[in-house]
């Protein structure tokens, strides 16, 4: 094993070649893309809220028809990128959320509105096994969690962009032209992915040293894991239990935290964005440093199971002031608390995102992916009515900031009880 930088193996990846870094700029668009139209609704709420007389109820509502689509559509495009790969498997999925995205100008109501976050749920379920396969294409494992922590943190920058830019276009040209205009982003990825993306051994820009390094690890065994099987191995269900855990944590943060500032600390469409872009640029970090330190850990010597787990662990601890959050008054020492848990959170993910590369075949990485983001998006859909439940009856965020502070624990031991060694999975 490397021990250290300089061993020969670091100094193999340094004269291979980096175009698999330019994939990873591409996911990292897209992931920033996906996230500024996911999120635009939190950022909007008060001024859909006040326009559109919604209720926390009727907000909750609108979430959990995103997360219905979301659940339907990660299985779906999970089997559908294994079958067609990530280039096609992603220029289908940005297609769709694109012009559901746009659809939501055209809403005038709930339902209308329900029906335009259920087309964009669809499509943006599709980011993230497009991503994950893309990386397990492109890099060996012991590079995967800091190409995966990179993806993910385009999540962060979409969630910084967004409000800051939102405001200034909505005071431009109002909330409706607004979701057109941020269309155009969508569409000008996808042109770029078509025009760059192909498999690394396709690919013309990819020297023969870089293809040697991404091929390094061993061959994917003959034959095929089929999805039913995929269902009964408790590998798969570690992953999956990981996402039900954590993914209605980081829902809750990306649509509920923009009114949470927005009512606790009394700021307006034009204050609330310079503290909630602060809380995603200190999240961005978490996930580099969360990818980064896993796969140094196993460069170091240690194991994937070893690596991964300390990383979701140390994470794990990192969210748990955020218990106390809703008792803090300063504005900006509460953007320092919420802001370590959406690190922490990141961190945690980046690690879990890999999961199914360490375990499994690549064929049925895509899979796995779809039925862990499936599990987790009806994670998602129970937390959403939960949290309008809790805010309109009781009117505090303390229950909910004691979950948060909670989840990453319970998931960390639902994976180790149901892998405790990360062992892989061989085609059966």
């Amino acid at each position: 094993m490397d021990q250290i930088a300089g061993h020969p193996v670091d100094a193999a990846a340094s004269t291979s070649g980096r175009y698999r870094w330019t994939i990873v700029a591409l996911l990292f668009a897209a992931t920033a893309v996906n996230y500024i139209d996911r999120q635009m609704i939190g950022v909007l709420k008060p001024t859909l809220a006040a326009d559109l007389k919604w209720t926390e109820g009727d907000f909750a509502q609108i979430v959990f028809w995103f997360q219905v689509a979301y659940a339907i559509g990660y299985v779906a495009f999970g089997r559908i990128v294994d079958k067609v790969g990530a280039r096609t498997g992603y220029a289908i999925a940005i297609v769709i959320w694109t012009v559901s995205h746009m659809a939501h100008g055209l809403a005038t109501g709930i339902v209308s509105f329900a029906a335009a976050r259920f087309g964009l749920g669809l499509g943006e379920s599709g980011n993230f096994p497009s991503g994950v396969r893309a990386v397990t294409d492109w890099f060996p494992q012991r590079e995967r969690a800091f190409a995966i922590g990179l993806l993910n943190a385009g999540s962060n920058v979409g969630a910084i962009i967004t409000p800051l830019l939102v405001p200034v276009l909505v005071l431009w040209f109002g909330w409706r032209m607004t979701f057109l205009v941020t269309g155009v982003f969508g569409v000008v990825w996808l042109i770029a992915w078509l025009a760059i993306y192909r498999s690394p051994d396709q690919h013309k820009s990819v020297s023969p040293g870089e293809l040697a390094w991404i091929k390094q690890d061993p061959a994917d065994p003959a034959g095929s894991i089929g999805w039913a099987k995929l269902l009964t191995l408790r590998e798969t269900w570690a992953y999956a239990l990981g996402k039900f855990f954590i993914d209605p944590i980081w829902w809750f943060f990306l649509f509920w935290l923009p009114g949470y500032l927005y009512q606790r600390y009394n700021l307006d469409l034009k204050t609330f964005g310079p503290p909630l872009a602060a809380i995603y640029l200190i999240s961005d970090g978490g996930s580099i440093a969360g990818g980064w330190m896993s796969s140094r850990l196993i460069r170091a010597g240690r194991t994937p199971n070893a690596a991964r787990k300390l990383t979701m662990l140390l994470s794990a601890i990192l969210i748990t002031p955020i218990y106390f959050a809703q008792s803090i008054n300063g504005l900006w020492a509460a953007v320092l608390v919420i802001g370590l848990a959406t690190a922490g959170h990141q961190a945690f993910s980046a690690n879990l995102y890999t999961l199914p590369s360490d375990l499994f075949p690549r064929k049925a990485v895509g899979s796995v992916v779809g039925i862990g983001g499936m599990i987790g998006a009806i994670g998602g859909m129970g937390m959403a009515q939960f949290t309008g439940y809790v805010l309109d009856t009781t009117h505090s965020y303390a229950t909910l900031f004691a979950i948060c502070a909670s989840a990453y624990f319970v998931a960390l031991a639902a994976i180790h009880l149901l892998s405790p060694r990360l062992e892989r999975v061989e085609a059966i």
